[in-house]
Formats: structure tokens, C-alpha cells, sequence
């Protein structure tokens, strides 16, 4: 993803004026009304997880998913492209997938009236708007790279022609957190680059008899599209334009700093704990994602407890832990929290 810039101070001082602003927040907060009950109609439970999956859509961020096997990671994928009408592609990394595989490769073909030759491109799965990269950390780091190229520059290059992603381009890359032999972990350089990092749990007891019960059962569901992608590209503007008061913005960059080790305002715990800690890379995107997770509630302005929310998925995988904390027990989510507690809002 390209370097997000910061929002300028003056951007706090009014909310969007433009009524077709303001009437596209709202038709927004209708929308993933709408959206949340499509989606229940095939999958049961995860509200969170969806939200957390459009927070990033919305702000043009990727998202890292990581749950066990069996959680419905690729059927909701695949609803939700289906409900927002975008293309869909997954793509099952292997440790023999090459950069090719995904992006496409360059053939040779011979015009059968003239004899001539030339090259053409054909396109690999990763154009189209939603990517479902399956246990991404299961393929070599070439082939990683290839992936987090496209995501970050959103085209590809091959035979010095370059080729345009399609619009919206979102990247859900999933990881399994219980089979790490053969695997190749993304570096923290490479974990940066998702905006988020979702852990999907298992569902509760009561989920579980439901999710038996529909799948088990001889069901024809029907899902109306609730978004066209033009829409998600007109939300994904308006997103950035919900406005940010100083004192949250403020917040925000008070919450990232308090994870560096090395900052002079860095609490005991985190100098104890924590070997590198978030970038501003993870101020930016707890604005970013506050401001969606404003807009798709129907306000018109990000608030601290905006930053609050999406505080856990934006830091969890930039809170380096050390060797102490790990002797200890003691995860990025558990560090998370206590800065939570720790970083006070205005």
C-alpha cells in the first residue's frame, strides 16, 4: 500500500459539508445494516470479524486473518465479494507457487497468417478486486513478495509493460496458527504492510449447534448485492474526508509511540516486554480505521473511542515481543491492552 499521508490539521476544524458527502455516510451506515444481514444469512456469528474486514476495504487496507482451519475464513470471503458485487479469486499458496502463479506470465504466440511472433500477458488470479491468499505463510518468501508487491503499488510489471489492478483491490491473506513446520513466517517488514492483523476464534456452543444445523441441512440461499463496486471506491473517498479533532489525533500517535521500547515515554512494562514496537505506519492506520469505523456507524467525525476499537487488530502484529515477555506468557494482544489502560484520552 502506498504511504498514507497524515490528515491535514485544518481537516478537524469542520465535518464534510458536501450533502453528497453526508448523504453517502448515511447510505453507508444503511448499507452495512443491510450487508450484516446478508451475511447472516450464511454465516452465523463473526459480526466483529466482518466489521473489521470493511474497516480495512473501506480505508484501502489489506488484512491478515488468522484462525484455525474450519472457521468459515473462505466462505466469508467470498460472500461479502459477493454482496459488495466484486470478483473474487483464491489463491492457495503452496511452497511450489511461484511469483508467476499469481500475477500472471508472459507466452509466446505465433500469428499464423504472417508467421511473426510476439508476447502476450496473461493475467494471473490476482486481478480481481477480492484476493483470498490462503496460508500465505505456507509459500517462499519470492513468491510472498510477489503478492505484497501488487498490494502495495496495486499493478503489476512484466516485460516492462505495466498493468493496472482492478478497483477496489483488497488482499485477505490467511495464516494457521497451529502448523507452523514448513511454513515461512511473513517478517515483521512484511507484517506492516496489513493494516490489520483479525483473529477469528471458534464460535460459542449456541453458534456452533447453528452452524450445524444450516450446514447440515439442504439449504438455496439467496444474497443480494448490497454495494456495487463503484460504491465501495465513492465510500473509500468519503472515509478520508470524516473529520479528526486534534485531541484524537493526537491520541493516536500518544498510543504508538507508548509501544517503543526506546521512546522516553515508553511505560516499565513495555520496556520489559516489547523488542520493537509500532511504527507510524500504525498512527495512521488508527485514524484511517477509526474514521471508517465512524462512518459506517452514521457519524460524521472519528472519536477516541474510535481509536480504542480498532486499536487491538491495528497493533497486535507490530508489538515486537522479546524473549522475557515470551518466557513469561506474555502476548502482543496482552500488551495491547495495558497500553490501552495506560494511554489516557483527552
Amino acid at each position: 500500500m502506498a504511504e498514507i499521508q497524515p490528515p491535514k490539521p485544518s481537516a478537524a476544524a469542520e465535518p464534510p459539508t458536501s450533502q453528497d458527502d453526508l448523504a453517502l455516510v448515511e447510505t453507508l451506515r444503511k448499507g452495512h445494516t443491510a450487508l450484516t444481514q446478508e451475511i447472516g444469512k450464511v454465516i452465523v456469528g463473526q459480526k466483529d470479524v466482518v466489521d473489521q474486514i470493511l474497516i480495512a476495504l473501506f480505508c484501502r487496507g489489506h488484512a491478515l486473518m488468522v484462525g484455525v482451519p474450519g472457521l468459515a475464513k473462505t466462505l466469508m470471503v467470498r460472500t461479502l465479494a459477493q454482496i459488495l458485487d466484486l470478483s473474487f479469486n483464491r489463491v492457495q499458496f503452496t511452497p511450489d507457487l511461484m511469483p508467476s502463479d499469481i500475477v500472471g506470465t508472459e507466452v509466446i504466440e505465433e500469428d499464423r497468417a504472417t508467421g511473426q511472433r510476439s508476447f502476450r500477458f496473461i493475467r494471473g488470479p490476482v486481478f480481481a478486486n477480492m484476493i483470498l491468499a490462503d496460508e500465505i505463510n505456507r509459500t517462499p518468501p519470492k513468491t510472498q513478495a510477489a503478492l505484497l508487491e501488487a498490494m502495495e503499488e496495486h499493478r503489476v510489471t512484466a516485460g516492462g509493460e505495466t498493468h493496472e489492478l482492478p478497483k477496489p483491490f483488497f488482499v485477505l491473506a490467511t495464516q494457521n496458527p497451529i502448523e507452523q513446520e514448513g511454513t515461512y513466517a511473513l517478517p515483521e517488514a512484511q507484517l506492516d504492510r496489513f493494516m490489520f492483523e483479525i483473529k477469528i476464534e471458534y464460535p460459542s456452543k449456541q453458534e456452533e449447534v447453528e452452524i450445524v444445523r444450516q450446514t447440515t441441512a439442504l439449504r438455496d440461499t439467496k444474497l443480494e448485492p448490497v454495494l456495487t463496486a463503484h460504491q465501495v471506491l465513492e465510500v473509500q473517498k468519503v472515509v478520508r474526508k470524516i473529520p479528526v479533532g486534534e485531541a484524537v489525533l493526537q491520541y493516536a500517535v500518544n498510543l504508538a509511540s507508548a509501544s517503543r521500547p526506546q521512546g522516553a515515554d515508553a511505560p516499565a512494562f513495555i520496556k520489559e516486554w516489547v523488542r520493537y514496537g509500532a511504527g507510524p505506519r500504525a498512527s495512521q492506520f488508527l485514524i484511517l480505521g477509526a474514521k471508517a469505523r465512524a462512518a459506517i456507524r452514521g457519524n460524521f467525525a472519528a472519536s477516541i473511542a474510535d481509536v480504542q476499537a480498532v486499536a487491538p487488530v491495528v497493533l497486535r502484529h507490530r508489538v515486537v515481543t522479546n524473549f522475557h515477555a515470551e518466557s513469561e506468557g506474555i502476548t502482543s494482544d496482552e500488551i495491547v491492552r495495558r497500553l490501552l489502560e495506560h494511554v489516557k484520552g483527552g
